[in-house]
């Protein structure tokens, strides 16, 4: 741990400017931390974490102009040391797991309370890894083989890029501006497609989309989901 006169600097990545203003209101008030910078977008958050050397990087899921997931997959290539808190508006169950994989040290949930978001941020840096006591609990008994019973076409059985696809198709997007978003081919983007329809035993691109747009409207609690 550092002497008590000094500061963390963290840097915040999230693309929602109120979300960033509240959360660095929240960090700026203790007197051990501090907020060191801002990115709103991978490419910048990549360029801050290499000339900033934050302490410690609290990135969100879903980004504006790319994945939080595959933007920490980048900040463990590039600046190894780095630790990562994600913080996220989307279900721990789908999203944790899979953050710990990239190389994050902790997932915290944005409807947390301030106090919870602060604790999971000293628990980063102390070099620990924070969950929520629920999810803990869940990854121990998989640790010990109690795991849970396996869901047929359940959406946690798709990749990393795979989800991102089917998160992107949520939102109505289509498979060319899935791939101008994602930097990938469109051929790419079909497979993806075609991938995401077998695991979720769909049969056709129209059950694709619906089953995509429902999920995404029960993540963000049945509002309408925006299209572009």
């Amino acid at each position: 741990m550092k002497a008590k006169s000094t500061q963390y600097r963290i840097l915040l990545v999230d693309d929602h400017p109120i979300c960033r203003s509240g959360l660095a209101e929240i960090i700026n008030s203790q007197k051990d931390l501090t907020v060191c910078g801002v990115a709103e977008d991978t490419h910048t958050a990549l360029e801050q974490a290499e000339n900033l050397k934050p302490d410690l990087m609290v990135i969100d899921i879903s980004l504006k102009a790319g994945s939080g997931i595959e933007l920490l997959k980048d900040v463990k290539v590039r600046t190894p040391r780095a630790r990562v808190l994600m913080l996220s508006m989307h279900d721990e169950n789908l999203y944790a797991t899979r953050s710990l994989r990239a190389g994050a040290a902790g997932y915290v949930m944005k409807r947390e309370a301030a106090d919870n978001i602060l604790t999971a941020i000293r628990k980063v840096l102390a070099g620990e890894v924070y969950l929520s006591a629920p999810m803990e609990k869940k990854l121990m008994q998989r640790l010990v083989g109690a795991r849970e019973p396996a869901k047929a076409g359940a959406v946690e059985d798709l990749s990393d890029r795979e989800l991102e696809v089917f998160n992107m198709i949520g939102d109505g997007k289509a498979t060319r501006q899935i791939a101008e978003e994602m930097h990938l081919s469109i051929k790419t983007v079909e497979s993806h497609r075609a991938h995401i329809k077998e695991k979720l035993n769909l049969r056709n691109a129209g059950e694709l989309v619906q089953h995509a747009v429902h999920w995404k409207q029960a993540e963000l609690g049945g509002f309408p989901v925006a299209r572009n």
